[in-house]
C-alpha cells in the first residue's frame, strides 16, 4: 500500500516519528508473547483471572527492579478502572465515567416536551438536540425502523427515584440519559449478522443523586423489528436477584460497547481530527506565515495532518483496527458519516455544547456565564477553566490586530480561509444557517476558541484517557459476542447454569483484548517533543508587540493556576466524582504532562 501523501511541513519531525514508531513496537512485543500463548491455548477465557494475568501485578514495582521474563511482556494495569473479584462495571463507576471518563460529552438531560416540540424534535430538519423527551422518541423513519416510541415507561423508574414520579424528577432536572438509539439501530442487522459481534441500540436513563454522582435505574435494549410478534425491545433495571444482576451487568457491558464505537467514530474521530482539517487545509492555502491569525494558529495544527493520514492508513480504513477491534465492522464510516450530518460547528465549543446537552444554563451571573446543572461534572468544570482562559487569550490577540469590524471585512487572506474552510472543506453542510458569520472581530473570537478548544482540551480529554479508562475490557467491551438471552432463548439454560462463563464468552477474545491494549497504550502515549497548552516556542516572532507577549505570558501563567486548581478540586471528598476511596482523580485536562502514559496533559494540537 503506498502512503498518503503528507505536505512536508506538515510531516512528523524525527523525535516525533521516533516516539510513535516506539510505540508500535512496544505494542508488537506485549502483543507478541499473549497472541502466541493464545492461539496455541485456544484462547478460552475460564474466569477472570485469565485477563487479569495480561497485566502486571503492580505499577509501581520500585521494590522489584527486575521483572520476570513472563512479566515483561504484559500490561501495565490501568489505574483508572476497579479490578475487584466481579470485575464486572459497578454502577457507581457506570455513572462517574460519563461525567469524568474516556467520552463525557455523550451524556444529556431528559426534558418533557409538548406534542407540538416533540412533532418539531422528530420532522424538523436540522433541529439541534437540546434535551431528550422522555418516554424516548426515534427520529429514524417508522416504516423502515419500525415504532419510534421507546419501550421505557414510567413503572420502569418510579421504584429508583426517591420518591419522585418522573414529571417531578424532569421538572428537577434529575434525569439524564446516554442515547445510541437511532446511531445503532439502523445498521445492527449488518453487525449482528457476524458470528462473533452482537450489538443492540441502547438507551441508558440515570439519576442524578443528592451527592451529585449518576446512578443508572433503566436500560433499553433494541434490535430491528424482525416479528411483529415477539418484541424488538426490552427495558432491563437495576437487579433484584442473582439471575437480573447477571442480566444488568451484560446490559452495562452492551451499553459500554456502543460508548466505545460512538467515542472513537464520532466524539473523537469525527469531531475533533476530521473536522479540524479543512481549516488547517484552507489556512495553509490562503493564510500567509506571517499572517497574524496563521501566527496564532500555526501550534494548534501541528501534525494533524500527518496522524489523520496515518488513521486513515491504520484505524478507519476497510479491515483497519476500529473494523477489526470494535462493534461497528464495516458499518464503521457509514456510523461517522451520519453522524456528521448532525454535526455543527457553532455547537463545538465547550458553553454551546453544554447547553446544547442541557447540562447548562446561560446564567451570566456565574463565572462563565453559565449553570452547570450537574454540578460536579469534572470535564465541565475543568474544562470552562480552559476555555474561559483560551477565548481571553484570543479576545486580547484578536482586538490588537483587528480593532473594528472593518478590519475584519478588508482582510483578504482572512475572509478566503473561512470562506474555503466552509464551502469546500465541509462542502455537504455548506449551505446551513447556523455556521458563524465572520463580520465582527467578536466573531473572530468565537471562531478561533472554538477551533483552539477542538485542537487542544477537548481532543487530550477524549483520547489521553484510552488506555486507563478503556484498557480493562470487562468493564468496558469494545464489542460484544453475545446477546442477552431471554427465557425461550436456547442459549438461557447455560446463562442460568453458569452466567459468569456466559459474560466472560460474551467478550472478546484474549487476543483481541491484546491487540486493543497495544492500540490504547499507543494512542494515550505523550511524546518527548509534545508541546502543550500554554507553551509558545516561536515568542520571538511578536518581539516588536510587547502587548501580545504579555498576553501569552498571561495564558501560561492562567495554565499553571488551573492544573493547581485542578489538584485541588481532585483533593475534595465533597466532588465524589473525582475524590474517595478507591477514586481516581480527573487528571485528563491537567495542561501539563511528562512523556508516556501519564493520563493528563494538554497539547496545543491533535498530534495523536
Amino acid at each position: 500500500m503506498v502512503p498518503m501523501y503528507v505536505p512536508r511541513d506538515e510531516a512528523f519531525s524525527d523525535g516525533k516519528r521516533r516516539t510513535v514508531d516506539a510505540g508500535s513496537r512496544k505494542g508488537m512485543m506485549n502483543n507478541l508473547f499473549p497472541f502466541f500463548k493464545h492461539s496455541i491455548e485456544g484462547d478460552p477465557i475460564n474466569s477472570f483471572a485469565d485477563i487479569n494475568n495480561l497485566y502486571k501485578e503492580s505499577r509501581n514495582r520500585s521494590n522489584f527492579p527486575v521483572e520476570s521474563t513472563a512479566d515483561a511482556f504484559k500490561f501495565d494495569p490501568p489505574n483508572i478502572v476497579s479490578r475487584e473479584a466481579s470485575s464486572c462495571l459497578r454502577d457507581d463507576e457506570f455513572g462517574r465515567f460519563t461525567l469524568a471518563g474516556m467520552n463525557p460529552i455523550s451524556i444529556e438531560r431528559l426534558k418533557v416536551l409538548t406534542y407540538t416540540y416533540i412533532h418539531a424534535y422528530i420532522y424538523t430538519e436540522n433541529f439541534g438536540r437540546f434535551y431528550l423527551v422522555f418516554p424516548p422518541v426515534s427520529k429514524l423513519d417508522p416504516s423502515i425502523y419500525g415504532p419510534t416510541q421507546s419501550a421505557l415507561r414510567e413503572e420502569h423508574l418510579i421504584s429508583h427515584l426517591d420518591g419522585m414520579s418522573v414529571q417531578q424528577a424532569i421538572e428537577k432536572k434529575k434525569l439524564f440519559t446516554l442515547d445510541y438509539h437511532d446511531v445503532f439501530l439502523p445498521f445492527l442487522s449488518s453487525i449482528n449478522a457476524h458470528p462473533n459481534r452482537k450489538a443492540y441500540a441502547t438507551r441508558t436513563i440515570f439519576l442524578l443523586t443528592q451527592f451529585g454522582t449518576l446512578k443508572p435505574i433503566a436500560i433499553e435494549l433494541s434490535l430491528p423489528s424482525m416479528n411483529p410478534f415477539k418484541p424488538s425491545k426490552q427495558v432491563i433495571t437495576p437487579p433484584v436477584d442473582a439471575t437480573s444482576n447477571w442480566q444488568w451487568q451484560l446490559a452495562k457491558a452492551h451499553v459500554c460497547s456502543n460508548d466505545s464505537g460512538a467515542h472513537e467514530l464520532i466524539q473523537h474521530w469525527l469531531r475533533t481530527h476530521a473536522c479540524m482539517e479543512p481549516f488547517i487545509i484552507a489556512a495553509r492555502r490562503h493564510l500567509s506565515v506571517m499572517h497574524p491569525i496563521h501566527k496564532l494558529l500555526h501550534p494548534h495544527m501541528r501534525y494533524t495532518m500527518d496522524i489523520n493520514a496515518r488513521a486513515r492508513e491504520l484505524l478507519i480504513n476497510a479491515d483497519g483496527i476500529i473494523e477489526s477491534l470494535f462493534s461497528t465492522k464495516e458499518c464503521s464510516m457509514e456510523i461517522t458519516s451520519l453522524a456528521y450530518k448532525n454535526w455543527r460547528f457553532d455547537m463545538e465549543s465547550l458553553p454551546a455544547d453544554l447547553i446544547r446537552r442541557g447540562i447548562a444554563e446561560q446564567d451570566p451571573t456565574e463565572p462563565h456565564g453559565i449553570k452547570l446543572l450537574i454540578e460536579d461534572y469534572p470535564y465541565a468544570n475543568d474544562g470552562l477553566l480552559i476555555w474561559s482562559a483560551i477565548e481571553r487569550l484570543v479576545k486580547d490577540y484578536v482586538n490588537h490586530y483587528y480593532p473594528d469590524s472593518n478590519s475584519i471585512q478588508s482582510d483578504s487572506e482572512l475572509n478566503t480561509w473561512y470562506y474555503e474552510s466552509i464551502n469546500v472543506g465541509h462542502a455537504d453542510l455548506r449551505h446551513e444557517t447556523w455556521w458563524p458569520k465572520l463580520s465582527t472581530p467578536d466573531d473572530l473570537v468565537s471562531i478561533l476558541a472554538t477551533l483552539i478548544w477542538i485542537s487542544s482540551a477537548k481532543h487530550a480529554a477524549l483520547n489521553f484517557g484510552q488506555y486507563h479508562y478503556g484498557g480493562y475490557v470487562p468493564v468496558r467491551p469494545p464489542y460484544m459476542r453475545r446477546l442477552i438471552p431471554n427465557e425461550d432463548d436456547p442459549e438461557y439454560s447455560n446463562f442460568v447454569s453458569d452466567p459468569e462463563r456466559y459474560f466472560l464468552s460474551s467478550l472478546p477474545s484474549l487476543k483481541e483484548m491484546t491487540s486493543l491494549l497495544s492500540v490504547l497504550d499507543m494512542l494515550s502515549t505523550h511524546s518527548d517533543d509534545e508541546e502543550y497548552l500554554g507553551d509558545r516556542k516561536e515568542l520571538s516572532t511578536w518581539r516588536g508587540n510587547p502587548e501580545i507577549i504579555e498576553a501569552f505570558y498571561m495564558f501560561s501563567m492562567e495554565m499553571k493556576a488551573i492544573e493547581k486548581e485542578i489538584d485541588r478540586r481532585n483533593s475534595d471528598p465533597k466532588l465524589r466524582n473525582r475524590c474517595g476511596a478507591g477514586v481516581s482523580p480527573y487528571q485528563l485536562l491537567v495542561p501539563f504532562s511528562g512523556p508516556g502514559v501519564s493520563c493528563r496533559g494538554v497539547p496545543n494540537s491533535i498530534s495523536i
